[in-house]
Order: C-alpha cells, then sequence, then structure tokens
C-alpha cells in the first residue's frame, strides 16, 4: 500500500476509534482522557500494532492541542476576574500548591530521579484538571452551588501558578544557568503583567483586531493569533502554553465567548490527539514497575486535594458538605500533567519512567476525580443516616 494512503487509512483509523472511546467514556460518566491514554498506549512503541505513517503529523496536532487547550483556558477568564479570584484565594492557592505538589517531588526523590525530576513530578501531582472539573460541575449540575466560586478560584491560582511554573521548568530543562532560567522567570512575570495591564484597560481593542462577524474569518484570526503568540512565547522560552493562556485571557466580552464555541470542537479533536501521542511514546511495559508508586500518589493526592477543597470552602463559611463537594471536585488530573510530563521527558533531562509514572497517575485520577465528585455527597448522607440515632 502507498505511503500516503497507508497514513491516511491509519489516522482514520484513529479519529474513528477515539470517537467511539469518547462516547464510550461519557455514557459511563468519566473522563476519556484515560481511554486516549490506553489507546495511544495499544499502538505506540511496545503496543500491539505500532502505527508508523503518521508520527509527524500527530506530533504536531498533539503540540496544536496543547495551545487549543491553554487558549480556552484563557477565554474562560477575564483579567478582572483573574485578579479578583487571585485577591480572595492566595492562601488556599498557597495551601493548595504546599499539599499537593510535595507528595510528587518527594516520589520523584526517593526514586533517584534528582531535583529536576522532582520539580517535574511537583508539577504533576499538583495541578487539577480545570477540563474535567468543569464537565463534571456542569453535568452535576453544580455551577450555581455556594462552593463553585471557591473551586474556580482555585483553579485560577492553579492557572497563574502554571505560568510562573512553566518558564521555570522549562528554563531548567533546557540546562540553562542560573542567569538564564531568572531571566526566563522574569520574561514570564513581565509578560503576564503587561497581558493582565492590556486585558484591563484595552482588552475591547485586542478582541476587535481578531473578531469579524464571518465565522470562517473569525476562526482563521482567533487561531492565527493563537499559534503566533504561542510560537513566539515559546522563542522566548516562555512556554507556548502559557503564551496561549495570555492570548485567551486578553481577548473578552461577546468576542471571547464566540472564540469559544468556534473553537472547541477543534480544541477536543486536537487534545484528544495530544493524549494518544503521549500514550504512543510511552512503553507500556515501563508501566507495572511504577505502578505502586502511581497508586500510592493517587491515595495521598485524592486526600490532599479533598483537605484543600476543605479549607478554601472553610474560609467563606460554606457548610461541611459544600466542603467536602469543593474538595472532591478538584481532585481529578488530566491535560496539564501530562503537558508537564511530555516537557519533561521530550527534553532528555529526567528518567524516561517519569513518563510511565505520569500516564499511570492521570489514568488512575482522572477517573478517580468524576466518581469522587459524584458519590461523595450520596456517601457522607448514607454515613450520617447510619450513625445517626433513631
Amino acid at each position: 500500500m502507498h505511503d500516503t494512503a497507508v497514513s491516511l487509512v491509519e489516522l482514520g483509523a484513529v479519529f474513528f476509534g477515539l470517537g467511539i472511546l469518547g462516547r464510550f467514556a461519557w455514557r459511563i460518566g468519566v473522563s476519556p482522557i484515560p481511554l486516549y491514554l490506553i489507546g495511544g498506549l495499544a499502538f505506540g512503541q511496545g503496543g500491539l500494532i505500532p502505527l508508523q505513517g503518521i508520527g509527524d503529523f500527530t506530533e504536531l496536532a498533539g503540540e496544536i492541542g496543547v495551545v487549543l487547550l491553554l487558549l480556552l483556558l484563557g477565554l474562560e477568564y477575564s483579567a478582572q476576574e483573574l485578579v479578583t479570584g487571585l485577591r480572595r484565594s492566595w492562601l488556599a492557592g498557597l495551601v493548595d500548591l504546599a499539599l499537593n505538589a510535595t507528595p510528587g517531588a518527594l516520589v520523584a526523590v526517593l526514586l533517584g530521579w534528582g531535583p529536576i525530576g522532582a520539580l517535574a513530578m511537583a508539577g504533576v501531582t499538583y495541578i487539577s484538571s480545570s477540563g474535567i472539573v468543569a464537565k463534571v460541575l456542569g453535568d452535576l449540575g453544580r455551577l450555581g452551588n455556594r462552593e463553585t466560586p471557591v473551586i474556580l478560584a482555585i483553579l485560577v491560582f492553579e492557572d497563574l501558578a502554571m505560568a510562573v511554573y512553566l518558564p521555570i521548568l522549562t528554563a531548567v530543562l533546557a540546562g540553562v544557568t542560573l542567569l538564564g532560567g531568572l531571566s526566563a522567570v522574569g520574561v514570564s512575570l513581565l509578560a503576564i503583567t503587561v497581558v493582565l495591564v492590556i486585558a484591563l484597560k484595552f482588552g475591547r481593542y485586542v478582541s476587535a483586531v481578531v473578531d469579524s462577524p464571518d465565522p470562517e474569518v473569525f476562526l482563521l484570526r482567533v487561531l492565527g493569533a493563537a499559534l503566533l503568540v504561542a510560537g513566539l512565547a515559546s522563542q522566548l522560552q516562555v512556554s507556548a502554553a502559557v503564551g496561549a493562556f495570555l492570548l485567551g485571557i486578553a481577548i473578552s466580552g461577546s468576542t471571547a465567548e464566540n472564540a469559544t464555541k468556534l473553537l472547541e470542537p477543534l480544541r477536543d479533536l486536537f487534545a484528544a490527539l495530544f493524549f494518544v501521542v503521549f500514550g504512543l511514546n510511552t512503553d507500556p511495559k515501563s508501566i507495572p514497575p511504577v505502578l505502586g508508586a502511581a497508586i500510592g500518589l493517587a491515595l495521598v493526592t485524592t486526600l490532599t486535594k479533598v483537605a484543600t477543597g476543605w479549607f478554601a470552602a472553610s474560609r467563606v463559611g460554606v457548610a461541611r458538605m459544600g466542603r467536602l463537594r469543593a474538595g472532591a471536585a478538584l481532585v481529578a488530573r488530566g491535560e496539564f500533567s501530562i503537558v508537564i510530563a511530555g516537557l519533561a521527558v521530550a527534553s532528555g533531562a529526567v528518567d524516561g519512567e517519569l513518563a510511565a509514572l505520569a500516564t499511570a497517575y492521570v489514568l488512575l485520577m482522572a477517573v478517580i476525580g468524576p466518581v469522587a465528585a459524584r458519590v461523595v455527597e450520596p456517601l457522607t448522607r448514607l454515613a450520617q443516616r447510619k450513625l445517626s440515632p433513631r
């Protein structure tokens, strides 16, 4: 069969398979991310039927998926919301960082991966999956609950923390000097500050540049701007993902709403490919040796996220049940954890087992998160009924 024909057949099979997996996942009430990762493991190196003809396309598509994930995340927030959320949630955000980054860093040190591996694993276990959390809250009808603003505030803090963390990680992985690393962080902080100021005072002009009444032109402008900014940010060692996130923040109002509607299908498509690519590049045989560590991390960081949500919700007077719901909603890890692991492994500066551990960990947490959010309230009420005197 001709090379082009092979590539088309393989790509078509991947897309069709992803559609089946995604449909099945939402039918059973879990995120499709674990199934996408498993699909990648099945057809990558060491898998059942390795795919050979779509490597270049899927690698680039995966990068675009990361850009779109972060762009749409930025579109969800205005600069004013980010600033307000940061003011309200900084203490809970610091508690979240301490409780959830530490387990990943400790495991990396115990496994002998050194300070670079510890820095990468700290990010993997720290950040919740905004996509999964938003989906679960919508499905369960909790968007209007009193604890939901607390959950969103924590997610906002994590997103801002990533805007600082990713440039640091990128600089460390590149092996730059201390001065070079500090320069990268300085550029990142300067970029964040400039974008927030622009978004607060001149956001309508940024929106006007990309806006258009014609959907086709609008899509081309927004997507083109996102890729341009991501590329320039990457060149400045700020991280393409952070560049896309900052652009999303700068676009506001009806322009942001329309961009979200247009880009969501593209984001879902390319993000699915991103998870598949990560699975393709991970040897399934490398997972069993780190499965024990992944299970241990999953148990510990489930409890630490619940504690984070409980603490944050208690500070604004939310009742006990709401505190539990807030904690359970934050449990899921997903896209960002894989992005961090992908950066670390691609650099060659960390042990290859980190990819296997991150894959196993995200497989567990992307399932545990939605399940925990669904069952925490019924289980708590059942326990209260059994403990209450008759």
